[in-house]
């Protein structure tokens, strides 16, 4: 409602999303055309193992109790089929807004969201994406309340004011508390990955969380680069960085150099395309929004072989740039960029100071900011 309030309705929006069909709503509402009944069409739904498969098989049909060949089940199953991945209805986004100088009405079509005081526009971030469109991702993190709880809890009992800007930096006994993985309750490193991993990267100063905070991911584990990383932290490995034969040797040293010469960053994994894979800026662009979606379109496997042959031809062992592809395709899973890790960074030293310092405070801020 802020978004709306100060750039107003008339220039705001949140963004569509297409909503597909997937097996169960494809059955479901194939059987009721088709003058199925409920229980049958449940029957059926409830085979479907989760809400994401791609078909709907026929030992499923047989567990529940029904014959795949009887030809009004059969014709149902072959439509549903035939339904999947197909569009359903739109709905919106998240938190992805349009925002536009001019009026919205001006450029896409726009409609009255369920909740009040809502418009959306019926475009998804894909069509904006084409338009040019300015586009926005407006999220919310339980721990901002949290941590706004916190701070107005320790100016009223303990008459300290403090904020994100003016608190205690670089404390080591907070350091000394995540060593040990006593992180229950603060943000972002409180999974059993996290907790398992803190002990053995042993943060000491702010950016050791914001590696902290990105290593834990899908892209750097496939990519492997998590266990190098750590040997090189703890001393048990040489840092090298990669060097083209006959080339440049601090070609990648230039991007790796912060992360002891193992790519953990979506920015890394672009710099690396464009200097010692001889991508365009252009061309590095389109490897960001082929990872971005990589799991929904499949696209990064088209850069494979540009990515591969062209670190190869500039020099590269082979072994390292499939690594390096690997690891990209990771990221289409899920990847950090470096910006995006060190603002969560910032957000895991607050919480870990305050729940260190003031652990009342913080248990209260907690459970007065539920759901998170």
């Amino acid at each position: 409602q802020h978004i709306y309030a100060r750039y107003g309705r008339d220039r705001a929006a949140i963004a569509a999303t297409v909503i597909s069909y997937r097996p169960r709503s494809a059955i479901r509402e194939v059987g009721k055309a088709l003058g199925l009944t409920e229980d049958v069409t449940a029957a059926l739904a409830g085979t479907v193992w989760g809400a994401w498969g791609d078909s709907i098989f026929d030992e499923h049909v047989r567990r529940a109790g029904l014959d795949p060949a009887e030809p009004r089940l059969r014709m149902a199953l072959q439509l549903s089929h035939e339904l999947i991945g197909f569009p359903r209805h739109l709905s919106q986004h998240v938190g992805g807004f349009v925002l536009t100088r001019g009026l919205l009405i001006d450029t896409v079509p726009v409609g009255n969201g369920a909740m009040k005081d809502r418009t959306f526009c019926e475009w998804d971030k894909d069509d904006l994406h084409e338009l040019e469109l300015m586009k926005v991702d407006v999220l919310a993190l339980g721990m901002l309340t949290a941590i706004k709880k916190s701070f107005d809890m320790l100016e009223a009992s303990y008459g300290r004011r403090l904020t994100l800007a003016s608190m205690p930096r670089e404390d080591p006994a907070v350091y000394d508390m995540l060593c040990e993985a006593d992180s229950l309750g603060v943000f972002q490193v409180e999974s059993r990955a996290q907790m398992n991993m803190l002990p053995r990267l042993k943060p000491r100063c702010y950016y050791d969380l914001v590696v902290e905070v990105a290593i834990v991911r899908p892209g750097p584990i496939q990519g492997d680069m998590v266990h190098p990383y750590l040997r090189r932290r703890n001393g048990l490995e040489p840092v090298e960085y990669p060097a083209p034969a006959g080339g440049d040797p601090d070609e990648l040293k230039r991007v790796l150099g912060k992360t002891l010469g193992v790519p953990l960053f979506q920015e890394q994994a672009m710099r690396i395309a464009i200097e010692a894979a001889g991508f365009t800026p252009d061309e590095a662009n389109q490897l960001r929004r082929a990872m971005a979606t990589f799991r929904h379109v499949g696209t990064i496997g088209t850069l494979h072989a540009k990515l591969v042959e062209g670190m190869v031809g500039r020099g590269y062992d082979r072994g390292f740039a499939e690594r390096c592809f690997k690891q990209i395709e990771g990221f289409g899973e899920y990847g950090f960029p470096e910006s995006h890790a060190a603002s969560f960074a910032l957000l895991v030293y607050a919480s870990s100071w305050i729940k260190l310092h003031h652990p009342e405070v913080f248990c209260a801020a907690l459970l007065n900011s539920q759901p998170m």
